[in-house]
């Protein structure tokens, strides 16, 4: 019997230490960065080295299922550590209390770091950055005898010539495309039910409503994107187009020729003066329990040196403030539109607050500015009322009870 209980007992431990043990990796997601593997998988490798007792499994999502997968983790018992998002979905996990708050740090730009903050706190680390600039055709401005415009009364003021004097419009405003509008708005203090329906917000609408009644922007303005803005601009059917250093490379191989007559300038601004941009961030799930580790990691890949990497890849902006000083930033080249039109974008962060803060339910209040957009500018309904309604039905949305989870 003692003999059974012995060889019982070498079978018990040959079984529990054959077990494989779990793996404590920080499991790390991407959002389709898979074209920029060897840059990612190499700062993997320095950041191993450097910290041996950490190991990363670096997991790359497809964007279109990025927002489905990360809710389902980062609210299961398994979470990934670290995971890549945009803003507006890291402050909806963030409403959820889904995210691990984030310790102060002082690597990156300070006004970037405002804009992520949710009920006063941040739950996200920033990745990098785009900022519009204003791509303009130089040979139509000249034609039009115009001043290259600064903010929207410019445009105004200026649609009437460039469209007597080249029969080219001054730009196709996309404005009925997921936030655009309201992004417009925001340059004006107009971000919330109340604002919507002031006398400001009614003249933004009404601006443009003259502009497309008077066929100075295309009528194609209420229903299309950016894409058939750039197809305009490239077609040199409109002088301006609005959109990140990144679309440039798309004007020179898809339309050399506009190219040629190309140059940019800073974005319009409205009677706040602060810029759009666009942001990539880091979240670390409340559940990780490699909530250190992962914030170590991520605090390297934002660093001066990974950043300036990254962006010399992706033309991406960095937000690391360090790396914002060097000279791929601050100095271009007259004859380099990329280079220049980066230098301007990095230039803009400085100048980004009020930024246009996500609320929940915020598709469907894109959806009631959008469609009050189309109703306005095509006569079906006044600006008053149409605006009245849109300030109702975006209050109800807002103060709706969220159902219990």
């Amino acid at each position: 019997m003692k003999k059974f209980l012995v060889i019982l007992i070498l079978i018990i431990a040959i079984i529990l230490f054959a077990k494989p043990k779990k793996d404590n990796s920080v499991v790390f997601w991407t959002l389709q960065m898979s074209d920029f593997a060897p840059y990612i998988e190499g700062v993997i490798k320095e950041f191993e080295e450097q910290n041996p007792e950490i190991k990363i499994k670096w997991i790359d999502v497809p964007f279109s299922e990025g927002e489905k997968r990360t809710l389902a983790s980062v609210l299961s018992d398994n979470p990934p550590d670290l995971v890549n998002l945009n803003p507006d979905f890291t402050a909806i996990l963030a409403q959820k209390g889904a995210l691990y708050e984030i310790p102060e740090t002082s690597q990156f730009v300070p006004e970037i770091v405002e804009t992520l903050k949710y009920n006063g706190k941040v739950y996200s680390i920033p990745w990098y950055a785009t900022s519009a600039v204003t791509i303009y055709n130089k040979d139509l401005i000249k034609k039009a005898n115009v001043n290259v415009p600064k903010t929207y009364k410019d445009i105004g003021k200026i649609a009437p010539q460039i469209k007597s004097s080249t029969g080219a419009y001054v730009f196709l405003p996309n404005i009925t495309e997921n936030d655009t509008m309201l992004k417009i708005l925001n340059k004006y203090g107009i971000n919330s039910p109340e604002t919507i329906n002031s006398k400001q917000s009614q003249e933004v609408f009404e601006f443009f409503k003259d502009l497309y009644v008077k066929n100075l922007i295309p009528k194609e303005t209420i229903t299309q994107t950016h894409r058939e803005a750039l197809e305009k601009y490239m077609s040199e059917n409109t002088v301006i187009f609005q959109a990140g250093a990144n679309f440039l490379n798309m004007i020179k191989e898809n339309a050399p020729q506009t190219y040629a007559h190309t140059d940019v300038a800073e974005q319009i601004k409205g009677d706040l003066g602060q810029n759009d941009f666009s942001l990539m961030n880091f979240v670390i799930p409340l559940r990780s329990s490699r909530k250190e580790d992962a914030l170590k990691f991520a605090l390297f890949l934002t660093n001066e040196k990974n950043q300036l990497e990254l962006a010399k890849l992706t033309n991406v902006i960095a937000v690391n403030k360090d790396s914002l000083t060097n000279e791929f930033y601050t100095k271009f080249d007259d004859n380099d539109l990329m280079s220049k039109a980066r230098v301007i974008s990095a230039k803009q962060l400085n100048k980004v607050t009020p930024v246009l803060k996500s609320e929940r339910n915020q598709k469907e209040i894109n959806t009631l500015i959008n469609s009050a957009v189309q109703e306005i500018l095509s006569g079906k309904k006044e600006t008053p009322s149409a605006l009245d309604e849109v300030s109702k039905n975006w209050k109800t949305l807002t103060t709706t009870t969220e159902p219990a989870k």
